[in-house]
């Protein structure tokens, strides 16, 4: 006589091992488990638990501020997560009729899908600690938040945004430069968000830019460093040329922290670093005493 167990005439009626030892425990197959619960820290290479990430605002243990989305930085920045999204000029896709290994209405598709973003600038407005502001921040998961027509019309669009409601404007910038599919088009953008910048200055408002990781090329050339105050994350690497092309062209080796946000405030281009978790106060604290002067000027 056979004393083997009779198998379950159907096999999804098999329980796992966890059901056996503890009945009532429902089994947790790989079906259950998100394939992004655990992120690898990018300084140690350590698996962390993305929840436990989430919660320290996507800052290793090892200090590293890690690059974040749109929504993120939106709630993250404005009281108890609160804002109003300002919706960006639609533009023509592929101006110049790109010629690329994939076609660049393509790769603005996949961009689209991949961020939930029109394009690498999105612009929010609310109150960061009680002062109202307008926010635009770059997505580097765009296209390397490459600079684009779209964007360029994103930053002016803001720009008068802020000046019809009488509120400071920021900037978190992550940019690589410039898109090349859009070629000059792409540049004369650099021109068009000055000239939006001096309709901000004109009215007495103020204009703020936290540097993140990366911040490169025209980006920085340009509206980057336009600020009044110029804030930027631990650690971001910001500059016009990469490392690497500067070696190569001097021939000689660059400091280890060259072009990161600690060198730049040492050389004077960046005011201050602060922690992602001090930024909103930060952040409140400058424009509350920046618009000082233009309340009493208003009140007059």
């Amino acid at each position: 006589m056979d004393d083997k167990p009779a198998r379950p005439a159907n096999p999804r009626e098999r329980r796992g091992w966890l059901s056996r030892i503890a009945p009532g425990v429902r089994n947790i197959t790989k079906r259950d488990t998100p394939d992004n619960l655990w992120v690898k820290c990018p300084d140690t290479g350590e698996m962390l638990y993305r929840p436990d990430l989430e919660a320290a605002l996507w800052v290793t243990p090892s200090g590293n501020h890690m690059r974040i989305g749109v929504k993120d930085r939106l709630a993250f920045t404005f009281d108890e997560g609160r804002y109003e999204r300002i919706a960006s000029p639609v533009v023509p896709d592929d101006p110049l009729k790109f010629p690329d290994v994939k076609p660049y209405a393509e790769r603005l598709k996949e961009a689209r899908k991949a961020t939930g973003e029109q394009d690498s600038m999105a612009i929010a407005h609310g109150l960061v600690g009680g002062q109202k502001a307008v926010v635009i921040v770059q997505d580097f998961a765009f296209m390397g938040g490459s600079l684009s027509v779209g964007a360029g019309e994103a930053f002016v669009a803001a720009a008068q945004e802020a000046v019809r409601r009488g509120a400071p404007l920021v900037i978190f910038t992550a940019s690589g430069g410039a898109r090349m599919q859009e070629g000059t088009l792409s540049l004369m953008q650099m021109a068009r968000t000055t000239l939006a910048l001096n309709e901000v200055k004109a009215a007495g408002l103020p204009y703020v830019v936290v540097l993140t990781d990366p911040t490169y090329g025209g980006v920085t050339a340009s509206y980057a460093m336009l600020g009044d105050v110029h804030l930027a994350e631990p650690n971001a690497q910001v500059g016009f040329s990469g490392r690497r092309v500067i070696e190569q062209t001097i021939r000689e080796a660059l400091p280890a922290s060259f072009q990161r946000s600690e060198f730049l405030v040492e050389h004077g281009m960046v005011d201050q670093v602060v922690q992602r978790k001090d930024i909103p106060e930060k952040l409140s604290s400058i424009l509350k005493t920046l618009m000082m002067g233009r309340e009493r000027r208003s009140a007059a």
